[in-house]
């Protein structure tokens, strides 16, 4: 209790940090600059990608992308392990990518931040795997808490996205870290809500157009997540980093001067969209239109770039993450369709399908749609749209289900085998080594050209059910089935006359060193085998793996994530 409540202070002071750093930044670098088509948009993008990229080369030495991903990796493959730099590495590189202009967003890198504090806490007192793990989701939560203002929002994002398996006693340490984050941030950065406005009330007449935006939203979700995965292992082909930078910072600039919204996290413009202010011409000075159409038009092109954008910026250098992005993306649709709605000649409040719009997105992208209800809710004070909140973000998270399974940061994971679910029995055997169920001492080893009476001699003593055949390299060339071969072992006679290559079998099947727990399952499904044999890639010999040893390890394993503290 007393570390859930250190990891929430902790983490609401590094949202702080970081919220005070990206406005002094902004503040400083555009001071000077007041021309109409704010030219500096074409540079300093790039520059601040440059410094990223310089500081996380030589500096920090190491990758510290895509946050929330990282997150979920550490708990899946690493023991709830993050190195202690990412405490303050993401806050500083993603101050300075944003405050200079990158176009993605401060809460997956505050996240990550907080998961690290949670995680280097509990490593240093001492505590275990799961134990950690529960602090690495107070320092997650406390980080959305602290950031947005939203306590319970911090939770939801935690049992939803991060913690796979979490018991009701688990609720109270998050709620303190969510609590005690908010308070921090309450304290130095006011307690008005993040996107406080005034909302029209809700209309039972306008659920056929929230029913509407639900469906749009969860296809512009769609878009949103397979656009960015695309890019992403498109730009990262680039092989010198400097080139790429060079390709990124080019593309950055030319978008954020001709859309304007694009440039930083763009809470400006969404601020703008809510209260129903900032939607002329004067936005776009780049772009000359008469038409009522114009407007909603190139807001529309701002969410078909924002994804380019946010992807450019990652790719090329920037530190960032998707989270603030999918609701800058969410707002403006949501004032694409009310705007265009309302020239087709419905009476829609554009402000209140802003807001909707954020949760649809979100619920989407982040197949979480209970944290984009309740998160939208409290960084709004519109809880009097409950009902479309939840009527879209459902719609929205259905129909993006139905085309992709996973979330936009689970994606990669799923493909790795790394993804841990709510589903218990698959989230232990993700959570299994094979390194840590091989046996090898166990198991008696001879050479193929050996005698029977060498191998006789390498049995004596030992209760293991097979014997492993290896040539003079240690590559495995086979086994030997004990039982089988029993016949021959008190025949004294044969000792001299048989040899090992006599009497082994193949091996129904291998199992590599760092092959996946379910795969290995597999594998003794498909042979029917109670053992099989473990290689390295160059099929050098490093054991037996059995049935019984993973269900040991499985049912150890599980007692762990399921036991009540």
């Amino acid at each position: 209790m007393l570390l859930s409540l250190a990891v929430g202070i902790c983490s609401g002071l590094a949202a702080v940090v970081l919220c005070k750093l990206i406005k002094t930044i902004k503040y400083l670098l555009n001071a000077g600059f007041a021309s109409e088509y704010n030219i500096q948009n074409l540079i300093l993008p790039g520059v601040g990608m440059m410094i990223s990229l310089l500081l996380l080369k030589y500096v920090i030495k190491d990758n510290i992308g895509h946050g929330v991903t990282k997150a979920l990796l550490a708990v899946s493959r690493n023991e709830s392990k993050i190195k202690p730099h990412n405490m303050w590495s993401s806050v500083l590189t993603s101050s300075i990518t944003i405050g200079f202009g990158g176009s993605v967003g401060a809460e997956a890198p505050i996240v990550y931040t907080g998961a690290a504090i949670g995680s280097n806490l509990g490593r240093w007192s001492g505590l275990t795997y799961r134990s950690i793990t529960i602090l690495l989701g107070c320092g997650a939560a406390g980080a959305v808490a602290g950031i947005f203002k939203a306590p319970l929002a911090g939770v939801l994002f935690t049992i939803e996205i991060l913690l796979f398996n979490i018991s009701m006693s688990s609720l109270l340490p998050l709620l303190i870290s969510t609590i005690s984050a908010t308070a921090v941030s309450y304290l130095f950065l006011g307690q008005t809500p993040q996107f406080a406005c005034s909302l029209t009330p809700f209309s039972m007449a306008n659920v056929p157009f929230y029913i509407l935006m639900g469906f749009i939203l969860g296809f512009c979700s769609l878009y949103f997540t397979k656009t960015t995965l695309w890019m992403e292992d498109k730009i990262t082909g680039f092989r010198n980093k400097y080139l790429r930078w060079l390709f990124c910072a080019i593309g950055i600039g030319l978008l954020i001067f001709l859309f304007p919204p694009l440039y930083g996290e763009g809470y400006d413009t969404l601020q703008n969209l809510l209260n129903g202010n900032g939607t002329d011409m004067n936005l776009f000075p780049a772009f000359r239109f008469n038409s009522p159409w114009a407007i909603p038009l190139l807001f529309f092109l701002v969410f078909v770039f924002k994804v380019v954008a946010m992807t450019l910026t990652n790719t090329g250098g920037g530190v960032g993450g998707t989270f603030g992005p999918t609701l800058f993306a969410g707002a403006i649709m949501g004032f694409v369709v009310s705007r265009c709605l309302n020239l087709s000649g419905a009476d829609v409040p554009e402000h209140n399908f802003v807001l909707v719009g954020m949760a649809a997105m979100m619920a989407g992208v982040m197949q979480a749609p209970m944290t984009a209800i309740f998160l939208i809710a409290e960084i709004s004070g519109g809880y009097e749209l409950l009902i479309p909140l939840i009527l879209t973000s459902t719609i929205s998270f259905g129909t993006t289900r139905i085309f992709e399974k996973y979330s936009i940061y689970t994606k990669r994971i799923a493909q790795s085998g790394d993804l841990l679910t709510h589903d218990s029995d698959q989230a232990v055997v993700t959570l299994l080594k094979t390194e840590s169920l091989v046996k090898k001492d166990k198991y008696p080893c001879v050479r193929v050209e050996d005698t029977l009476g060498d191998l006789v001699k390498a049995v004596q003593g030992s209760d293991a059910a097979v014997v492993a055949v290896l040539d003079e390299n240690g590559i495995f060339q086979g086994m030997i089935d004990v039982a089988n071969v029993r016949r021959y072992l008190f025949s004294t006679k044969q000792y001299n006359k048989l040899h090992v290559y006599n009497l082994m079998e193949q091996a129904p099947a291998y199992v590599l060193i760092d092959e996946k727990v379910e795969s290995v399952l597999r594998k003794f499904d498909n042979t029917e085998a109670w053992r099989l044999p473990v290689v390295d890639s160059n099929r050098k010999y490093l054991g037996f793996i059995s049935k019984s040893r993973i269900l040991m390890a499985y049912r150890s394993e599980l007692k762990s994530i399921c036991s009540e503290d």
